[in-house]
């Protein structure tokens, strides 16, 4: 018996992917232009959290960015290849607080400035555009909160015969 690759449909999360990619591609293009390599788009939010507030846990840190434990210790790892973190030991053995290194903290001006301007286009971008992402986004969460997307996948999941 064979079945079909459900790989080889498209797919529908695909175009927001590359578009996001293609997007951080372009951010990270402007930080090169201005000599500044070894910095990622996904490492602003942190660094510029972590300038406002002093040291945090990674826990700490991903609760105020909103983001799990799991992702920002991946990002802190990654920050601090760059020489833009430090790590310690924190208050208890499970924990390790991070800080700016002096690099990191004086990207932090410049992250700040590319933060507001991303934002801007951001806005400049969802008035362009007849249906804007961020009406799209809002749109989706209120259709996730009449049925939820783990409901609508078991209404669609036809598990094989065992």
């Amino acid at each position: 018996m064979t079945s079909s690759d459900p790989t080889a449909r498209p797919d529908p999360w695909r175009p927001l992917h590359e578009l996001l990619a293609a997007m951080d591609a372009e951010i990270e293009q402007i930080y090169l232009a201005r000599g500044i390599e070894g910095v990622r788009p996904r490492f602003a939010y942190p660094l510029i959290r972590l300038a406002h507030t002093g040291p945090l846990t990674i826990g700490e840190l991903a609760e105020s960015l909103g983001r799990s434990h799991s992702a920002v210790s991946q990002t802190v790892a990654a920050m601090r290849r760059e020489n833009l973190v430090t790590s310690e030991p924190g208050p208890d053995a499970r924990t390790r607080r991070i800080d700016l290194t002096e690099r990191g903290r004086e990207l932090v001006p410049f992250l700040e400035a590319e933060w507001r301007a991303t934002h801007a286009a951001v806005t400049e971008l969802d008035a362009e555009i007849p249906y804007a992402l961020s009406t799209v986004v809002a749109d989706l969460r209120r259709a996730l909160e009449r049925r939820a997307m783990r409901q609508r996948i078991l209404d669609h999941l036809r598990e094989p015969p065992r």
